[in-house]
């Protein structure tokens, strides 16, 4: 919190110097630059715009755009109108303005209008639309909205592959930056390339603004995922493995089941959480194995509108008839098994059990599996637990890795942090519990444990495009899932 707060108050002390400054280059008293709105209307009557154009600072999110267009007029009045002085003011305006405005050879030149234009050629007048586009899409993925595609069919049918949807940053509040030194609009990598887009010489404290929510059950949620082999999937060489920061970790979307403070648990397929079933979402797909005389036409899986994410053939087998693994919901589960070709279909659950060994959390004590899974209490900021083997066996990775501790060590039933040995643990913040709703295809906190409260993204929002990779030329795109609200 003192880092963050030292850099909060360098941006505005330097921002006040300079504009004070320059204020008063312009024969304008410097402390009306420190008053809220005042200010910024006197520095628009020193560009020359409308009185009324003010208002636009009172428009909520047009407001962040607007300041940035009044900022790079401004200093274009003092002779600042080139590419890199719009950079410097993006980047490092706090130290940038008190230069210009402690520069002796800095004189206000008037309003725009009466400034004599310079001449641009056509790459300056591409690069200043560029870096303004940058900037703008910039802050608005940043603090606004971000765009999201599903890879996977994890969360079928609620979602679909080839979904291009918008997440919410502003409904659980928008996370501030951690590493700041990073290439803007990309994400782990450079585009198109395995170059990095990152350094994370300087990590900074997160904190998050406030939001109209908290992540509540049912929600659809994107979250960085915290398991280093979840970010790791194309690369087989642990030794190559990248431990991203929190901010750089790969998007997962899934659906909420459980948030900081409850119990979930896992009965023959069936998510319980304190005990009370969950509402099932409407698009819930779950696993089945099916039997046919012979095998499925595929114009017959084209009628059922099952693509080749949503079946598995199996083989001939020994009595002649072909055997299939589907995922399908319950509509869809209740029209197969009616179909005249079809001689058998059951669900495929895991019996209790039968020990799944590459499930969360890797223990002696645990004997779960996916169908069969807790009942595990989702941590919450507050919650205290006693120390042993029991309990560290299935919250020690959590403590050690995600709950900002520096240096832990876990041995033998003991938990050391800073070398002090503890008989209780605190956690620090809040945790969830995160399932695809097509429970039996789907990589979630059954395999890799709980969410922390900073690795949440945003709340899915709504579709805005849809594209069907299996479809036909004429069917590749889904327009009735266009601006469907995401539920």
């Amino acid at each position: 919190m003192i880092v963050i707060t030292c850099i909060f108050l360098a941006f505005l002390i330097g921002s006040a110097i300079g504009f004070w400054n320059l204020f008063e280059k312009a024969g304008i008293e410097g402390w009306k630059c420190l008053v809220p709105f005042y200010g910024q209307f006197v520095a628009a009557q020193l560009v020359g715009k409308s009185k009324w154009w003010i208002i636009y600072l009172f428009i909520p999110f047009i407001n962040i755009f607007a300041l940035y267009v009044l900022v790079f007029d401004f200093i274009k009045c003092f002779g600042k109108d080139k590419l890199i002085h719009q950079g410097a003011v993006v980047f490092f305006g706090f130290v940038f303005l008190p230069l210009i405005g402690l520069d002796k050879n800095v004189k206000y030149l008037g309003t725009l209008d009466k400034i004599p234009n310079r001449p641009k050629t056509i790459f300056q007048e591409w690069a200043d639309a560029i870096i303004f586009a940058v900037v703008a899409a910039t802050l608005i993925r940043w603090l606004i909205m971000e765009a999201y595609t599903i890879p996977t069919p994890s969360m079928e049918n609620s979602l679909l592959v080839g979904d291009f949807l918008f997440v919410s940053k502003f409904h659980y509040g928008t996370r501030t930056p951690r590493t700041p030194l990073q290439i803007p609009l990309t994400h782990q990598k450079i585009w198109f390339t395995n170059i990095p887009s990152y350094l994370d010489w300087v990590q900074l404290p997160s904190y998050r603004l406030p939001g109209f929510t908290t992540v509540k059950r049912g929600d659809v949620v994107v979250f960085n995922v915290p398991d280093i082999g979840q970010n790791n999937l194309e690369e087989y060489d642990r030794s190559k493995w990248v431990n991203y920061p929190v901010d750089l970790k790969t998007n997962y979307i899934k659906r909420c089941v459980a948030i900081s403070g409850d119990v979930v648990e896992v009965k023959n397929g069936d998510v319980l959480v304190n005990g009370s079933p969950l509402d099932k979402p409407p698009g819930l797909k779950m696993s089945y194995l099916v039997t046919a005389k012979d095998q499925i036409n595929p114009r017959n899986f084209e009628r059922l509108e099952l693509d080749a994410d949503d079946y598995h053939e199996y083989g001939r087998q020994e009595n002649n008839e072909v055997a299939y693994s589907m995922f399908l919901t319950q509509e869809k589960y209740e029209e197969v098994k009616t179909l005249p070709y079809i001689t058998s279909i059951k669900a495929q659950i895991e019996p209790q059990g039968i020990v799944r060994g590459d499930l969360f959390p890797q223990s002696k004590y645990i004997k779960w599996n996916t169908d069969f899974f807790g009942p595990l209490t989702v941590p919450k900021e507050g919650w205290t637990i006693p120390v042993n083997d029991s309990t560290l066996s299935v919250y020690g990775s959590t403590i050690r890795d995600y709950d900002h501790n520096s240096d832990v060590k876990i041995d033998s039933g003991r938990l050391v942090i800073d070398g002090k040995e503890l008989k209780e643990y605190t956690f620090k913040q809040n945790y969830y519990f995160m399932m695809g709703d097509n429970r039996h295809n789907s990589q979630d906190s059954r395999y890799w444990g709980f969410v922390p409260e900073d690795h949440i993204v945003g709340k899915g929002f709504f579709i805005w495009l849809s594209i069907d990779k299996y479809g036909s030329y004429f069917n590749k795109i889904r327009w009735k899932r266009f601006f469907n609200l995401i539920r």
